[in-house]
């Protein structure tokens, strides 16, 4: 079971909407802070962006900046060797999986303007060209909508969104080996003027020896902006019409908590 602090605040099922798609991508956010965010901030992009595309669409006067220092040139060519090799040896023959190959195409498309993505990786603190700290990318802006997936990397930041928390509006963030880390991020919680209200198992990295996931996707809103309740939720978890699961391979990851 998880923690009781891992359970979210109670919401109004109507404010929670999913943005992205029904797979891998897809996220559960608070509706009331789409039209307020200026700027969506994605730390850790891979080749998936699927939901910044599609917040996009709902507020097109927002702005999109990506981070991500292993999403290059050579993430970008080798991909493309491993695509055709999957293609010619008939692994790759549907029509979206072929278009998938020239991904590369969609990513320049998206890329340009007020979007942009910069090679390099999110830190607590900078030393050199390569990296950027949290910080740094937060200063000067307002109402953000904050979104992290940077394999593992996360845990080094948390102390820095607490102390720039006035400036977002809303933090989705991946957790990963929570039983490793699990005071981290219960500490983490405790400080946070973030409020958590809504959680999901991602069953791509499967479940540990007390059936929790060892990764998990959290959506947290700024209570000093949004009026939040202070009941714990009552929502059984995954929400059904809300979350989907990650790998279809696998079932979603049904959630227990501590009373």
């Amino acid at each position: 079971m998880l923690p009781k602090i891992f359970k979210p605040y109670k919401s109004i099922k109507s404010n929670l909407i999913r943005v992205g798609p029904n797979t891998d991508g897809g996220y559960v956010i608070d509706k009331r802070v789409i039209k307020k965010t200026k700027t969506l901030i994605t730390c850790g992009l891979n080749d998936d962006w699927e939901f910044e595309k599609e917040f996009l669409k709902i507020n097109p006067n927002c702005k999109i900046l990506a981070y991500d220092h292993t999403v290059d040139k050579k993430f970008w060519k080798d991909r493309f060797k491993k695509d055709l090799i999957s293609f010619f040896l008939l692994k790759k023959i549907s029509i979206k999986k072929i278009l998938d190959i020239f991904k590369y195409v969609n990513y320049k498309n998206f890329f340009k303007k007020n979007n942009k993505h910069y090679i390099k990786k999110v830190v607590s603190q900078s030393n050199n060209k390569k990296e950027i700290s949290i910080t740094k990318i937060l200063k000067n802006k307002k109402n953000i909508l904050l979104k992290i997936d940077i394999e593992g990397d996360e845990y080094e930041i948390l102390n820095s969104i607490n102390e720039n928390f006035d400036q977002i509006n809303l933090l989705i963030i991946e957790f990963h080996n929570i039983h490793r880390n699990i005071s981290k991020i219960k500490k983490f919680l405790m400080k946070s003027k973030l409020k958590l209200i809504h959680i999901h198992g991602n069953n791509y990295a499967g479940i540990n020896k007390n059936k929790d996931p060892n990764v998990i996707e959290i959506t947290m809103l700024n209570s000093k902006k949004f009026k939040i309740l202070k009941n714990k939720s009552d929502f059984k978890y995954p929400i059904n019409g809300l979350d989907y699961i990650n790998f279809k391979r696998r079932n979603d990851i049904k959630l227990k908590f501590n009373d």
